[in-house]
């Protein structure tokens, strides 16, 4: 599932290319994309149909279209979503859930999803925060984010840190991979207890957070396969510097241990065993 990096590279990759834009028509191929919008295809279509796009937002992994109705377009991207700038003369693949066209007919957005974990929907009145999604913290880059309040209830928490950290209501944007790189920076496994943290190492741990986020929206994000790119269609390339993540039995880049592998809950975690002592 792309995380806070990827997303925020196709925020910067939609804002020279939406903003200002009137939707004149909208093709709604799959009604899945839309299931979350309760009144149905049609009504999501009537809700967009000439509003313009008036910026680009996102808060953790969600991202939205402000519209002059007042409104919002939430997305999410789910395991394979897509957003993608194609001109509309490009054949359609066949994975192709929603089509919207733009007054300046040089260009489509297109939402493009193989697994149909995605979504969109119009959100009333929330444009500058859907409703849907106010239930989750803010993410670093948040203006919003408090991060004495988060070392706070990080450490009031009973259980693992990097369990904590893929709570999005504690943090948002941050997912398996990038929980795993952070961790690996600031020298904690993730089965250390929250409770156990010292403010100075709650607080070190959002820096290593930022820092790995920063290097991986320089890069594009990360791509394992060809269901995360950009806008144009380009891979980001942040797994050529993953540290630990899906390198079980390499090297750690730190100090040459073989990075280990463990199950958590139905995923895969990884750590250097010299590096990020396990806890007990």
């Amino acid at each position: 599932m792309p995380e806070l990096p990827e997303v925020e590279t196709i925020r910067r990759g939609l804002d020279g290319w939406v903003i200002g834009r009137r939707i004149t028509d909208v093709e709604v191929r799959h009604p899945r994309a839309v299931r979350r919008h309760h009144a149905g295809p049609a009504d999501f279509r009537a809700r967009l149909l000439g509003t313009t796009i008036t910026g680009t937002r996102r808060r953790g992994k969600f991202l939205w279209l402000p519209l002059d109705s007042g409104d919002a377009l939430l997305c999410h991207l789910g395991m394979s979503g897509q957003l993608l700038i194609e001109p509309p003369d490009k054949p359609d693949g066949p994975h192709l859930r929603i089509r919207l066209v733009f007054d300046q007919a040089e260009h489509q957005l297109r939402f493009v999803d193989q697994r149909t974990f995605g979504e969109m929907l119009v959100s009333p009145d929330g444009a500058e925060l859907p409703g849907e999604i106010a239930h989750i913290a803010p993410d670093i880059y948040d203006p919003a984010f408090d991060l004495a309040e988060f070392s706070r209830r990080l450490r009031a928490r009973r259980g693992e840190v990097k369990r904590a950290l893929l709570d999005q209501s504690l943090i948002s944007g941050v997912g398996n991979i990038y929980a795993d790189e952070a961790l690996w920076r600031a020298r904690l496994h993730g089965n250390h207890p929250s409770q156990e943290l010292s403010d100075a190492v709650a607080r070190e741990l959002v820096e290593h957070i930022r820092e790995v986020f920063d290097a991986a929206l320089n890069a594009g994000g990360t791509s394992f396969d060809a269901l995360y790119v950009n806008t144009n269609g380009e891979s980001g390339y942040f797994d050529r510097s993953l540290a630990v993540y899906g390198r079980a039995e390499e090297p750690c880049r730190r100090c040459g241990t073989p990075v280990e592998r463990i199950k958590f809950t139905n995923r895969s975690s990884f750590h250097c065993p010299s590096c990020q002592i396990v806890p007990g």
